[in-house]
Order: C-alpha cells, then sequence, then structure tokens
C-alpha cells in the first residue's frame, strides 16, 4: 500500500499532470469567453446573413423535421410540438461548429504566440546566449567563435538528450511496467 501510494505522489507531482490541470481549469474559464464571442457576436451576423439568404430568423429555426406532431396554443391555432416531434436540429449542430472553429482559431494564436516567444528567431542571439559567450570572452563580431560556441552548445543538448533517454530506460528497467513484464514473459514463453 505505501508503494502504491509512493508511486500516486511520484505521478500526481509530475509537471505534465500540474501542466494538465493548469490547462483544464484555464480551458473551463475559456469556453466562457467563446461562447460568448460565439452567441453574442458571430451567431447574430450569421443570423442576419441567414435571414437574407433563406428568410429564416435565426439558427434556431434550422430544422429538417423527420416526424413532425402538432399542438394547439393557448389561442387555438395549431403549432408544431417540438418536444414530441423527431427532427434535426441544423442551427445546433451550425453554432457546434462555430464554437469549434473559434476555439481552434484561438488556441492555434496562444500555441503561436508562446512557440515565438520559447523560440529564438533564426539568426537572432538569445540573452541568455550573449550573456553566455560574454562569460567566454566571445565577441559577437567575431563569427567563427559564434559558430563554434553554437556547435559546442549543440553538442552538449545532445549529450544532455543522450543522458536523459539513458537514465529513463534505467529507470524503467528498474520500475518495469505491467506491459513490460507481460513482454519479457512473452520472449520466455516464446523461446520455451
Amino acid at each position: 500500500m505505501k508503494k502504491f501510494f509512493a508511486e500516486f505522489k511520484k505521478f500526481i507531482t509530475r509537471g505534465n499532470v500540474l501542466d494538465m490541470a493548469v490547462g483544464v481549469i484555464v480551458g473551463g474559464a475559456f469556453t466562457a469567453i467563446v461562447n460568448g464571442l460565439s452567441n453574442f457576436v458571430l451567431k447574430p451576423l450569421i443570423n442576419w446573413f441567414l435571414a437574407v439568404l433563406l428568410g429564416k430568423d435565426a439558427l434556431s429555426e434550422l430544422f429538417t423535421f423527420l416526424r413532425t406532431a402538432y399542438t394547439v396554443d393557448a389561442e387555438g391555432q395549431t403549432i408544431i410540438d417540438l418536444a414530441n416531434s423527431i427532427y434535426i436540429d441544423w442551427g445546433s449542430l451550425i453554432n457546434a461548429i462555430i464554437n469549434f472553429v473559434i476555439t481552434a482559431f484561438v488556441l492555434f494564436c496562444i500555441v503561436k504566440a508562446i512557440n515565438n516567444l520559447k523560440e529564438p528567431k533564426p539568426g537572432k542571439i538569445s540573452k541568455e546566449d550573449k550573456l553566455a559567450m560574454k562569460a567566454k570572452g566571445i565577441k559577437l563580431k567575431d563569427k567563427a567563435a559564434v559558430e563554434a560556441y553554437f556547435a559546442e552548445k549543440a553538442e552538449a543538448e545532445e549529450r544532455a538528450k543522450a543522458e536523459a533517454e539513458e537514465k529513463a530506460r534505467l529507470e524503467r528497467e528498474a520500475n518495469p511496467t505491467a506491459e513490460d513484464l507481460l513482454k519479457k514473459i512473452l520472449v520466455v514463453l516464446e523461446n520455451k
């Protein structure tokens, strides 16, 4: 039981889980903004466009009836009873598509902005690299020294990546998952 809770603690304190939790919370708050933009800005514009095109008043009136039920209202007029009718609600579908496109577009813009902040632009040296080169006595005008610095940095990053992969492999060997154990059992059974 102690090992179970230790594994749970390790899982829950990973950066990915915390990032995901923050993402879900921000996504929930962001949904209200997207719905507001869709319902109060775009939907009225689309309703106006559809009214011009189709003569319908709103997305809420775009139905295809498969089976229609009628009822009599308080004034004695026969009207369609939506609660008992079977119909395809095209307006709700269009609204869901609009919400999806808005959400996807805004998320694309946010990710693009974050990536632009993270990644230095080609040909532009980051502030951290400038400080590191200054500490090593490399002048920005010395192109050969700058290229050598970046080549050395790339090699160091590759070594660090290889070391991290090896560490992860050793960690997985030391703490195999159920899938790893099943694969080992399968290999043993196949060799018999």
